[in-house]
Protein backbone atom coordinates (compact mmCIF):
# COMPACT_ATOMS: atom_id res chain seq x y z
CA UNK A 1 0.00 0.00 0.00
CA UNK A 2 3.29 3.02 0.57
CA UNK A 3 4.69 1.86 -2.56
CA UNK A 4 1.35 2.51 -4.21
CA UNK A 5 0.72 5.80 -2.65
CA UNK A 6 4.36 6.91 -2.94
CA UNK A 7 3.87 6.02 -6.43
CA UNK A 8 1.04 8.00 -7.17
CA UNK A 9 2.95 10.79 -5.29
CA UNK A 10 5.72 11.07 -7.02
CA UNK A 11 3.67 10.87 -10.55
CA UNK A 12 0.99 13.26 -9.31
CA UNK A 13 4.50 15.62 -9.28
CA UNK A 14 5.62 15.09 -12.71
CA UNK A 15 2.26 15.53 -14.04
CA UNK A 16 2.05 19.22 -12.03
CA UNK A 17 5.49 19.90 -13.88
CA UNK A 18 5.24 18.53 -17.46
CA UNK A 19 1.63 20.59 -17.36
CA UNK A 20 3.45 23.59 -16.27
CA UNK A 21 5.95 23.51 -18.83
CA UNK A 22 3.34 22.88 -21.69
CA UNK A 23 1.36 25.88 -19.93
CA UNK A 24 4.56 28.19 -20.49
CA UNK A 25 5.40 26.91 -24.17
CA UNK A 26 1.97 27.21 -25.42
CA UNK A 27 0.29 30.11 -23.67
CA UNK A 28 2.23 32.59 -26.02
CA UNK A 29 4.92 33.21 -23.74
CA UNK A 30 8.27 33.26 -25.61
CA UNK A 31 11.01 31.05 -24.38
CA UNK A 32 14.12 33.45 -23.78
CA UNK A 33 17.83 32.35 -24.25
CA UNK A 34 20.17 30.23 -21.82
CA UNK A 35 21.11 32.51 -19.54
CA UNK A 36 24.28 31.61 -19.47
CA UNK A 37 26.69 34.48 -19.37
CA UNK A 38 29.25 34.34 -22.54
CA UNK A 39 32.44 36.00 -22.53
CA UNK A 40 32.69 39.28 -24.67
CA UNK A 41 35.46 37.39 -26.44
CA UNK A 42 33.38 34.25 -27.63
CA UNK A 43 33.97 33.66 -31.50
CA UNK A 44 32.39 31.31 -33.29
CA UNK A 45 32.83 29.71 -37.13
CA UNK A 46 30.10 27.37 -38.38
CA UNK A 47 31.65 25.47 -41.14
CA UNK A 48 28.90 24.68 -43.69
CA UNK A 49 30.01 21.73 -45.70
CA UNK A 50 26.94 19.66 -46.47
CA UNK A 51 25.19 19.62 -49.90
CA UNK A 52 21.97 18.00 -47.44
CA UNK A 53 19.30 20.79 -47.58
CA UNK A 54 17.51 19.83 -44.05
CA UNK A 55 21.12 19.53 -42.58
CA UNK A 56 21.56 23.29 -43.65
CA UNK A 57 17.94 23.86 -42.30
CA UNK A 58 17.39 21.81 -39.16
CA UNK A 59 20.79 22.05 -37.96
CA UNK A 60 23.67 24.37 -39.50
CA UNK A 61 21.26 27.94 -39.45
CA UNK A 62 18.48 26.84 -36.81
CA UNK A 63 21.72 27.07 -34.41
CA UNK A 64 24.03 29.75 -36.28
CA UNK A 65 20.75 32.37 -36.32
CA UNK A 66 19.87 31.29 -32.60
CA UNK A 67 23.35 31.74 -31.33
CA UNK A 68 23.21 35.36 -32.78
CA UNK A 69 19.63 36.08 -32.01
CA UNK A 70 20.04 35.05 -28.24
CA UNK A 71 23.73 36.36 -27.63
CA UNK A 72 25.57 32.70 -26.72
CA UNK A 73 27.74 33.72 -29.19
CA UNK A 74 29.18 37.80 -29.73
CA UNK A 75 30.82 37.19 -33.20
CA UNK A 76 29.80 34.39 -35.44
CA UNK A 77 31.17 33.58 -38.89
CA UNK A 78 29.75 31.18 -41.42
CA UNK A 79 31.90 29.76 -43.84
CA UNK A 80 30.07 28.43 -46.62
CA UNK A 81 32.47 25.44 -47.90
CA UNK A 82 32.30 22.79 -50.52
CA UNK A 83 28.53 21.59 -51.67
CA UNK A 84 27.09 23.46 -49.62
CA UNK A 85 28.24 26.61 -51.87
CA UNK A 86 25.78 24.70 -54.66
CA UNK A 87 23.35 24.47 -52.49
CA UNK A 88 22.87 27.86 -51.15
CA UNK A 89 22.91 29.14 -55.17
CA UNK A 90 20.09 27.14 -56.02
CA UNK A 91 17.50 27.37 -52.74
CA UNK A 92 15.85 30.33 -52.73
CA UNK A 93 15.01 29.45 -48.90
CA UNK A 94 18.50 29.24 -47.95
CA UNK A 95 19.19 32.70 -49.81
CA UNK A 96 16.64 34.48 -47.51
CA UNK A 97 17.72 32.85 -44.43
CA UNK A 98 21.22 33.55 -45.13
CA UNK A 99 20.10 37.25 -45.78
CA UNK A 100 18.37 37.24 -42.13
CA UNK A 101 21.63 36.18 -40.76
CA UNK A 102 23.27 39.19 -42.23
CA UNK A 103 20.51 41.46 -41.20
CA UNK A 104 21.73 40.07 -37.46
CA UNK A 105 25.39 40.74 -37.78
CA UNK A 106 26.33 36.82 -38.86
CA UNK A 107 29.46 37.22 -40.91
CA UNK A 108 28.82 35.70 -44.12
CA UNK A 109 31.92 33.64 -46.23
CA UNK A 110 32.39 31.27 -48.83
CA UNK A 111 35.42 29.66 -49.82
CA UNK A 112 35.86 31.11 -54.00
CA UNK A 113 37.56 27.86 -54.86
CA UNK A 114 35.21 25.90 -53.64
CA UNK A 115 32.36 28.58 -55.17
CA UNK A 116 34.08 28.68 -58.32
CA UNK A 117 34.78 25.11 -59.03
CA UNK A 118 30.30 25.07 -58.80
CA UNK A 119 30.73 28.51 -60.96
CA UNK A 120 28.22 30.10 -57.94
CA UNK A 121 31.08 32.54 -56.70
CA UNK A 122 28.67 35.51 -58.56
CA UNK A 123 25.06 34.19 -57.18
CA UNK A 124 26.92 34.03 -53.69
CA UNK A 125 28.57 37.63 -54.14
CA UNK A 126 25.09 38.83 -55.04
CA UNK A 127 23.07 37.51 -51.55
CA UNK A 128 25.50 38.98 -49.70
CA UNK A 129 28.21 36.34 -48.96
CA UNK A 130 31.52 37.57 -48.99
CA UNK A 131 33.95 35.04 -51.68
CA UNK A 132 37.09 34.42 -51.38
CA UNK A 133 39.84 31.68 -50.98
CA UNK A 134 39.55 30.71 -46.99
CA UNK A 135 42.21 28.47 -46.55
CA UNK A 136 44.09 30.46 -44.84
CA UNK A 137 41.26 32.20 -42.82
CA UNK A 138 39.89 28.56 -42.01
CA UNK A 139 43.95 27.76 -40.71
CA UNK A 140 43.64 31.19 -38.55
CA UNK A 141 39.93 30.45 -37.26
CA UNK A 142 41.25 27.00 -35.75
CA UNK A 143 43.96 28.45 -33.95
CA UNK A 144 41.78 31.58 -32.72
CA UNK A 145 38.12 30.60 -32.35
CA UNK A 146 35.74 27.62 -31.71
CA UNK A 147 35.16 25.91 -34.51
CA UNK A 148 32.14 23.68 -35.82
CA UNK A 149 31.72 21.89 -38.84
CA UNK A 150 28.76 20.26 -40.36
Amino acid sequence: MNQQLLFSIVLSILLMFSSNIIAMETSGNKIKGDTTEINEEDKLVVVWTSGDREVALKMVFMYTYNAKKYGWWKDITLLVWGPSAKLLSEDKELQDYVKDMSKIDINLLACKGCADQYAVSEKLEEIGVTVKYTGVDLTNFIKERHVITF
